[in-house]
């Protein structure tokens, strides 16, 4: 096995830490909150400059973590390639069935230039959607995402970098519904009595226990 250099594996935690607080300041609702005052019907931009902003900011801390790789620690070989198999179906199944619900010309800010909108919202009916795959979990593509990270094989960089971003989506999933909870107010808090918010317990519990 390769030398483990702990200062190169340091410094990747340090900038996917500062990624993740950049990228959580960006869309807390004190920023978002001065920035609507700051530049008026301008703010229908930052949506797009949000996203512009955290691909490239990003971009620098793959390539440093791709450039310290080194060799797995542990694969998906032999039967446990059923278990990846598995994982990434779920991964791919939540992320297309979250798909249907989500406006995705929000996610990318489109949406906002075009109608001048600042919803919090990225539903594709604008509104709360507590149907299909939203009856079983609250934030379908933060678990996919979760799920897609973890069904990779693993070396020392590989799991710095998702213990991390599992850390900041949880983290990041409790600031969303913040936000959520002041678009929707009890609406919404009556949701989150109902519906597990990533893993689906309750939704199993109903369907195994009825």
């Amino acid at each position: 096995m390769e030398s483990i250099d702990i200062t190169d594996y340091l410094i990747l935690s340090i900038l996917l830490i500062l990624w993740c607080v950049l990228h959580s300041a960006m869309i807390s609702i004190s920023v978002t909150e001065y920035f609507k005052k700051l530049l008026g019907s301008d703010y229908r931009f930052y949506r797009v400059f949000f996203n512009l902003i955290a691909i490239l900011t990003l971009l620098p801390v793959a390539i440093f973590a791709y450039s310290v790789q080194t060799q797995a620690i542990f694969e998906w070989n032999g039967y446990k390639r059923i278990g990846q198999v598995l994982i990434l179906g779920l991964a791919v199944w939540f992320f297309l069935r979250g798909g249907r619900h989500y406006d995705i010309r929000q996610v990318i800010g489109i949406k906002q230039i075009k109608e001048g909108s600042a919803d919090i919202a990225i539903t594709a009916a604008g509104d709360l959607d507590t149907s299909g795959v939203l009856e079983m979990i609250r934030h379908p593509w933060y678990l996919a995402t979760m799920l897609l990270i973890w069904g990779r094989q693993m070396d020392v960089a590989a799991m710095i970098v998702n213990v991390i971003l599992t850390a900041y989506l949880i983290v990041g999933t409790y600031l969303e519904e913040k936000k959520l909870v002041r678009e929707f107010g009890e609406k919404y808090r009556n949701y989150q009595k109902k519906v597990s918010m990533l893993l689906p317990y309750r939704w199993l519990k109903e369907k195994v226990i009825g």
